[in-house]
C-alpha cells in the first residue's frame, strides 16, 4: 500500500497506522432447503491478543538538541527615503520608509517561519525588497496586520537572510507623537531564548511646515488736532475725548508641507508716546477666524486720558506753528512701553490662513500735545509654533 500525504506542516509528530482485520459477511451459496439455519463462521483469536496491528512512523530529524529547538534573531533599521536613520521624521517631507531587517537562526531548522508586522493604520504596505531570491513573500493580513514568509517549508540552521520591507507615510496626521513598528520572528519549533526574536523600531513625527504673516490696519493715516471735527473721531459715553478708530488684521498663514498643529502669534502695539505717559490704546475686540483660537484679554481702566496743559497759550501757539519732524513709535526701539497681544490659534492645513481681527480705539488727546508734524505707529506681529513643529529652514520670514 503506498500513501500519499500532501502539505504537512507538523514534522515532530510521528505519522501512526493502524491496520485491522476481521470476517465479513457470510453469504449462502445457492438455495438448499435445510431444517437447521446455517452456520455462522467465527474467527478464533487467542485472549490478549488483537485483531489489529499498530505502527508509528517517525520522521528523520537531523537536530543538534534533543527538541529540535530554533534560536531566531531579528536585526533591523528604519530608514527615512533611503538615508540612515534620522532622529525625527518630518510630516510632508518624506513619503516611505523602509525597514531593512535581517533575520537568522542559530538552532536547529527552523519550520514555518514567518515574521510579523504590527503598524499604524495610517501607513500603507508597499513591497518588500530582497537581495537575492530566498524564498521570502509576504502579504496583508488586515490593513495595520502584514505577515512575511521566511524559506518556507523551513530556514536551515545556520543562515540568515536580508530584506527590506517598504511603506508609504504620506497619509500620517500626526495624531501620534511616534510613528512604530512591532516585529516579531516566530517559528514551529521551539525555543529557548526568545529575547532576540522582537523589535520596535519607532521614530519621532515632527510636523514640518513654514508659517508667516501679513498684517494690515485701516485707516493707514488720519489727521488729528484741534482744527478737525470732533464728528470724524468716535466718543464714548461719559467720555470727552476723541477717538480715532483703528483695525487691526493679521493673517498667519502656513505654507507646508505638511498640517499646522497649533501656533501663537504675538501683536506688539507702542501704547505710549513717552515711557511715563498714560496709554494710549483702548481695545474694543479681538476675534479669530471661525472662533479657532483666542487672544488674552487686554483692559485700559482709564481709556480717556486728557493731559494736563500746564504751559501758556502762547507757548502753545508757537508748538503748532513750529510742529515739523516725524516721531516713530516702534516697540523695537529701546525704552518703549508696548501691549502685546497673544493669540493661540488652532490647527491649519497646508496653505490655509488664518486672520485675527482687533478693534481698537486711539486717544488723540495724548496725540495733542507732541510736537512732532507726523507720528507714525509701527505694530509688529510674529508667528512661533508650537513643540513638536519643525520650521523649514530659509523659509518665509515669521515677523
Amino acid at each position: 500500500v503506498l500513501l500519499l500525504q500532501k502539505d504537512v506542516k507538523d514534522v515532530f509528530a510521528g505519522i501512526a497506522f493502524e491496520v485491522a482485520y476481521g470476517l465479513g459477511k457470510h453469504v449462502l451459496a445457492g438455495h438448499q432447503q435445510r431444517d437447521l439455519p446455517a452456520l455462522t463462521p467465527v474467527l478464533r483469536w487467542r485472549k490478549g491478543q488483537k485483531i489489529a496491528v499498530r505502527n508509528e512512523t517517525w520522521f528523520e530529524k537531523n537536530c543538534l538538541s534533543d527538541d529540535c529547538a530554533a534560536d531566531l534573531r531579528l536585526q533591523g533599521k528604519l530608514l527615512l527615503s533611503g538615508l540612515f536613520s534620522k532622529p525625527h521624521l518630518a510630516l510632508g517631507g518624506v513619503k516611505n520608509v523602509s525597514l531593512n531587517l535581517t533575520i537568522s537562526n542559530t538552532g536547529d531548522d527552523a519550520y514555518d517561519t514567518n515574521i510579523y508586522f504590527n503598524f499604524s493604520r495610517e501607513v500603507f504596505y508597499i513591497n518588500f525588497w530582497q537581495k537575492e531570491e530566498k524564498g521570502i513573500s509576504c502579504g496583508l493580513v488586515d490593513l495595520d496586520f502584514l505577515k512575511c514568509s521566511v524559506g518556507f517549508p523551513f530556514m536551515r540552521a545556520q543562515t540568515k537572510y536580508h530584506f527590506a520591507v517598504i511603506f508609504d507615510t504620506s497619509q500620517l496626521s500626526g495624531e501620534n507623537d511616534t510613528l512604530q513598528f512591532l516585529v516579531q520572528a516566530k517559528s514551529a519549533n521551539p525555543e529557548h531564548k526568545l529575547s532576540d526574536n522582537a523589535l520596535d523600531l519607532s521614530v519621532s513625527l515632527i510636523h514640518e511646515t513654514d508659517t508667516t504673516i501679513t498684517g494690515v490696519v485701516t485707516p493707514s493715516s488720519f489727521m488729528y488736532g484741534n482744527s478737525i471735527e470732533a464728528s470724524r473721531f468716535v466718543q464714548l459715553e461719559d467720555m470727552k475725548c476723541n477717538f480715532q478708530p483703528l483695525n487691526l488684521t493679521f493673517q498667519a498663514i502656513n505654507k507646508g508641507p505638511s498640517r499646522l498643529p497649533g501656533s501663537t502669534v504675538d501683536i506688539r502695539i507702542p501704547n505710549r508716546l513717552v515711557g511715563n505717559g498714560a496709554d494710549m490704546f483702548h481695545i474694543i475686540e479681538t476675534q479669530v477666524t471661525d472662533g479657532r483660537g483666542n487672544c488674552t484679554p487686554h483692559r485700559n481702566p482709564t481709556p480717556c486720558t486728557i493731559p494736563q496743559d500746564k504751559e501758556s497759550i502762547f507757548h502753545s501757539i508757537f508748538a503748532f506753528f513750529t510742529k515739523s519732524g516725524r516721531r516713530v513709535v516702534d516697540c523695537d526701539r529701546p525704552g518703549r512701553a508696548c501691549m502685546t497681544i497673544s493669540c493661540s490659534l488652532g490647527p491649519q492645513l497646508k496653505e490655509e490662513a488664518l486672520s485675527i481681527d482687533i478693534k481698537l480705539l486711539l486717544n488723540t488727546e495724548i496725540l495733542k500735545t507732541d510736537s512732532s508734524s507726523v507720528i507714525q505707529f509701527v505694530t509688529r506681529g510674529s508667528v512661533q509654533v508650537n513643540d513638536g513643529v519643525l520650521e523649514v529652514q530659509n523659509g518665509l520670514s515669521e515677523d
